[in-house]
């Protein structure tokens, strides 16, 4: 069996190794010619799941013991737990450790390298291969979608994306990568900090994470209305690091990206010989736009399909099974908060939020609220952000 997988990110190159060591023929594509080249993830993952997915310590740039929220005011609320609570990656680190795994699996990987999908059969698929000018047509007997929310192989072959009962919500963000030093990071160490309110992200947040050598990954992020004017993501961040004093750090890398998905996964994911993965498949969680564990979780349910001759309808079933009613839940809070948080009305009701957290939640309580998405203990509460 031969299977081309465009996209070798988190679940494209994860796929690609289960699927070779199960001894398949896997070609994957990449249009980027590096793993270096996008480091766009701020990649704060809980601790359990970075050693349940076995990310090296090399990708990991630092460990974080604590919670810090900056209301619409900026005052600062903080939470700490006695253990480490989670990582945060090192993206490039951890890309470059994915392509090199695959490699040693026996995966073809071809960077630089575009796929345009030219004909879809239900056995089998034709593909042209473009890179450095010079183009490759391949015939295939699989095709894997891993080219993330721009879902680039889906849309060539008018495969549905989206429904009228579940659109496609979209998010975009904008990260830099700063240089500190000892001082200038004090603030930021060993915690993982968001800013909520609009006055700091109108319809979104922003957040510093810390990384190794007093390097800081600060970034803002998006979920609007379609129809809602937006305010530019670069004069916003530039605002938030004048509001948090690191307006004069050297920027070491700007990079940017997006998120969408949808919020019950009602598409088809794939059709006939092509199957969908990853942030492709609406794996990425959009209350805060986190994209990785899901996606590598994602890639192994379709490898398992895959591998049973299993049909996209299983597949879709054993995602929702994978994922739960909690994911739902939180991108229907997602969608309510992030919508809604456009004015000082919305500011009040954030910051009646972050105060009733404070007084009643801990650093643990905060991580199983944010990752594991458990938000049974607030029970009503939540009623109106699910319409």
């Amino acid at each position: 069996m031969h299977v081309l997988i465009a996209g070798a990110g988190p679940a494209g190159a994860s796929l690609a190794v289960q699927l070779a060591e199960a001894g398949w023929d896997v070609t994957v594509a990449d249009a980027l010619p590096t793993p270096e080249r996008n480091a766009y993830s701020s990649a704060a993952l809980p601790l359990a799941d970075a050693d349940r997915l076995l990310i090296p310590e090399a990708c990991r740039s630092a460990s974080w013991w604590g919670w810090q929220l900056l209301d619409p005011s900026g005052l600062e609320h903080q939470w700490w737990a006695a253990e480490p609570q989670g990582v945060v990656l090192d993206f490039a680190k951890f890309r470059t450790h994915l392509w090199d795994r695959a490699r040693r699996t026996g995966v073809e990987l071809l960077n630089g390298c575009r796929v345009r999908l030219d004909r879809l059969g239900s056995q089998s698929a034709e593909v042209m291969l473009s890179s450095a000018g010079e183009e490759q047509h391949r015939t295939v007997d699989l095709v894997v979608d891993a080219t993330g929310p721009g879902r680039h192989l889906q849309r060539q072959t008018g495969v549905a994306v989206e429904s009228m009962d579940d659109p496609l919500l979209s998010g975009d963000g904008v990260e830099w990568l700063l240089q500190g030093d000892s001082s200038t990071t004090a603030r930021w160490r060993e915690r993982v900090s968001f800013m909520l309110g609009h006055q700091w992200m109108p319809h979104g947040y922003g957040w510093v994470f810390p990384m190794a050598q007093d390097r800081l990954k600060v970034g803002v992020c998006r979920l609007a209305p379609p129809d809602r004017p937006k305010v530019p993501l670069g004069e916003a961040l530039r605002r938030l690091l004048q509001r948090c004093g690191l307006d004069q750090l050297p920027v070491l890398d700007r990079h940017g990206g997006r998120v969408a998905s949808t919020i019950h996964r009602l598409q088809p994911l794939g059709d006939g010989s092509l199957w969908a993965v990853g942030d492709a498949a609406s794996t990425a969680n959009l209350l805060g736009g986190e994209g990785i564990r899901h996606a590598i979780d994602s890639a192994s349910v379709l490898s398992d399909c895959l591998l049973s001759g299993g049909s996209h309808r299983e597949f879709q079933a054993a995602l929702r099974q994978r994922f739960g009613w909690r994911w739902t839940v939180s991108n229907r809070l997602a969608r309510r908060t992030w919508w809604g948080l456009n004015s000082a009305e919305a500011d009040r009701r954030m910051t009646r939020l972050i105060h009733g957290l404070s007084g009643q939640a801990s650093a643990e309580d905060l991580s199983s609220l944010l990752f594991a998405y458990r938000f049974e203990r607030y029970g009503w509460r939540l009623l109106p952000y699910l319409r």
